[in-house]
């Protein structure tokens, strides 16, 4: 199992700088990119400065320019937002921006307050139409000239100008949680983002029979990459965890106030709504947050994170991003990197040791 880093510029309070914002993303990019993390997830959002990133391609390659070998992922775009000839010339310039490091996860989007503000009001459920009749017309863009005659766009023959680095294109991940979308993703070749969101740990045993249905049937498609996400905080002390957890609660109340649209918002800051108003208030129980979420001493993390592996997960990412302080934050992943990561890389190089024994053994003889 690989490890990736979600990360976004995130300003709770107008005392907090953008040039502070910056600095705090890069310097975590950097640690994750020099740690051995496989990829940088960033998302898109709009007039939220919680979570700062209006085209996450331009985010993407100014990451780009500070790192050297991390892949550089969308995660994720939102499908209706976007025309299927720019995103394809978009995705594919920043392709070729980063070196072919890009990532293309797309979803259909999360928050009705955005969906208010950038997609005519329409319900935020309506946008995985749109993602099912977007991302099979970028692909074919990509691959040369392209007329489309759908329901939501039409436009004669065309191509993705430039076209991608990467030889057929960008690898595509498809943000899934219903069956529904899951078998369309595998059955059109795309990779699998996925999060248990605040659940019960029986939720990524839920979300991999998922996957594994829609893998078994599509037995046309090579089997394709799954990953996971949730929330993260490694720290010291076990007699942390109450603190570290309380910013997950908090953080809670401003995701409710997006996806219900149900607080106010002032020249973008949120406000965190009443417990009163959140849904499924006991997934906001600090211990069970703990329990269910990835917190804990690197000797807590380790097995939480042996269950991710044993569904199936090929890559875990580690949510970072729900106001923590910076110091945390880059706490934490130190923490990760220098305790948690090692002891998956010795997992992998027996595995492969084992694997490799077999043919040795034949060769010798």
């Amino acid at each position: 199992m690989k490890f990736a880093l979600s990360l976004n510029m995130e300003r709770f309070s107008p005392d907090a700088t953008m040039a502070e914002t910056m600095s705090n993303m890069l310097a975590l990019a950097r640690m994750a990119d020099e740690g051995g993390f496989e990829t940088l997830w960033t998302p898109e959002h709009h007039t939220i400065e919680c979570t700062i990133s209006p085209n996450p391609f331009q985010t993407l390659t100014w990451l780009a320019q500070h790192t050297s070998r991390v892949r550089l992922g969308t995660g994720t775009l939102v499908a209706p937002y976007w025309s299927p000839i720019r995103l394809a010339g978009e995705a594919a310039l920043c392709d070729h921006l980063t070196n072919g490091r890009l990532e293309f996860g797309i979803a259909r989007g999360a928050y009705q307050y955005e969906f208010d503000r950038m997609a005519g009001g329409m319900p935020q459920q309506e946008g995985g139409a749109y993602m099912r009749e977007l991302v099979p017309a970028v692909m074919k863009l990509w691959a040369g000239d392209y007329a489309h005659d759908g329901h939501r766009w039409k436009f004669p023959l065309a191509a993705a100008v430039p076209k991608p680095l990467q030889k057929p294109h960008p690898r595509v991940w498809i943000a899934a949680r219903d069956p529904d979308t899951f078998d369309w993703a595998v059955g059109i070749g795309a990779s699998i983002l996925s999060t248990p969101l605040s659940a019960p740990v029986a939720e990524i045993g839920v979300l991999a029979d998922k996957f594994n249905k829609a893998c078994a049937d599509h037995p046309e498609r090579p089997r394709p990459r799954f990953m996971m996400q949730r929330r993260t905080c490694v720290y010291d002390r076990k007699d942390d965890w109450e603190r570290m957890v309380r910013y997950s609660v908090d953080y809670g109340r401003y995701f409710e106030n997006l996806m219900q649209n149900i607080g106010t918002v002032k020249d973008g800051f949120p406000e965190g709504v009443p417990f009163e108003a959140v849904a499924n208030r006991g997934n906001y129980n600090p211990a069970a947050l703990r329990d269910n979420l990835v917190f804990g001493t690197p000797d807590e993390v380790i097995p939480k994170l042996e269950v991710y592996e044993a569904a199936g997960v090929d890559q875990f990412c580690l949510g970072l991003t729900y106001n923590l302080p910076f110091e945390i934050q880059a706490r934490a992943l130190r923490l990760f990197i220098d305790e948690v990561m090692p002891h998956f890389a010795a997992r992998e190089a027996a595995a492969e040791r084992e694997v490799a024994r077999p043919h040795l053994a034949a060769v010798g003889a």
